[in-house]
């Protein structure tokens, strides 16, 4: 197949996978151009070599692009995977992430949701405590619930606690790859990559068979602020991933928001440090969404509540400690937890960590004298 006989789609998805060019010069390549993927590939070495940024190494990689990119068998590989490509043309590309500075000319889709919700990004640590696997999974559910795309990037920890409590809660969530989309990583996900390819969808900006490294995960990271209306931080080092996510935020005039941990806990310094730079510092659900009343009629429809979230009068989400100390509350009462332990036999440690728990699910609330008391 010749150049000038290439449709619209193949040329972008060809495009898309040639190497020594980034996002940033493809752009400017096509607004050069009028827009028309094809006419990159038809065009002159000389007229392409006066669009800023592409020099005798790029020129050559598109003259001969057929030696870079096997279309066909690529077409192939998506057919049989059900695999879509979305350009920034289809109505389906997250809207937010045409307007930043490098968007992906195109991304790999496996699913079937088209992002016509808005989008918040839960991102945060690999290597995370209980407690931050437990926060990210009740805001997962919790924004789910009110009908927002829960965005993440598949990893182990906060990716995959915030995957499930959308999941859980029979919402939307989407995962933007580091790798091709026919790489599931880490391989222990390939459970929740199926169940998110069944109700959500799958991005990758990378052709079939591309591994991770270093760099792609960057790459990855820009698309996912870029897609959203704002990204929170559960848990991060100073150097994590999920920093790099930050800085992309703030660069790309997102919400950015960072959930408190202890303060002898690594896990939490990256957080610490957001917070100390000006992120929003985040409770509930409620700081999020206060910060978004600017969406008005335009906040999405929330889901209706299913009769499993409510078991014999009491939330589902408890774990077993947790709905011991919850139902000491019945009736209004209001306890202190010397009361608690009294009546549990927990230790105040524990007792401690619960009722953080049961704070952050907003169903108690801590009283100006130091006791607990439902809420209302």
């Amino acid at each position: 197949m010749s150049s000038s006989e290439l449709t619209e789609q193949q040329a972008f998805l060809a495009l898309n996978a040639l190497p020594n060019i980034g996002p940033i010069t493809l752009n400017r390549l096509l607004e050069e151009l009028g827009g028309d993927p094809r006419a990159v590939f038809t065009t002159d070495a000389r007229r392409l070599g006066a669009v800023k940024g592409v020099g005798p190494v790029i020129s050559g990689t598109l003259a001969a692009w057929r030696e870079h990119f096997d279309l066909a068998r690529e077409e192939e590989r998506m057919t049989q995977a059900g695999v879509s490509f979305l350009t920034t043309r289809d109505p389906a590309y997250p809207r937010l992430l045409r307007e930043i500075n490098d968007p992906p000319i195109g991304l790999y889709r496996r699913g079937g949701y088209d992002f016509s919700q808005p989008s918040i990004a839960i991102v945060g640590s690999r290597r995370t405590t209980l407690y931050g696997q437990s926060v990210a999974r009740k805001l997962g559910s919790d924004l789910a619930r009110l009908g927002f795309c829960v965005v993440s990037g598949l990893a182990r920890g906060i990716d995959t606690a915030a995957h499930e409590g959308a999941l859980e809660a029979g919402g939307r969530t989407a995962a933007v790859l580091g790798t091709g989309i026919d790489i599931v990583y880490p391989p222990e996900n390939l459970a929740l990559y199926r169940r998110l390819e069944e109700s959500g969808a799958i991005l990758s900006e990378f052709p079939f068979g591309r591994r991770a490294d270093k760099q792609s995960f960057a790459m990855r990271n820009r698309i996912v602020s870029g897609m959203c209306e704002a990204v929170v931080v559960v848990e991060s080092d100073v150097s994590g991933g999920a920093m790099i996510t930050a800085r992309f935020a703030g660069e790309q005039g997102r919400l950015l928001f960072a959930v408190p941990g202890r303060i002898d806990q690594s896990s939490s310094a990256g957080c610490h440090q957001l917070i100390r730079d000006g992120a929003t510092l985040l409770t509930s659900i409620d700081d999020l969404l206060s910060e978004l009343n600017y969406l008005d009629g335009l906040r999405p429809a929330a889901i209706g509540e299913k009769a499993s979230d409510v078991v014999a009068g009491r939330p589902a989400n408890l774990t077993e400690d947790e709905a011991r100390v919850f139902a000491g509350f019945t009736g209004g009462e209001i306890l202190s937890v010397d009361d608690l332990a009294g009546q549990t036999g927990l230790s105040a440690a524990q007792l401690s960590a619960i009722l953080m728990m049961l704070e952050l699910k907003r169903l108690v609330v801590k009283r100006a004298d130091g006791a607990f008391e439902a809420r209302s």
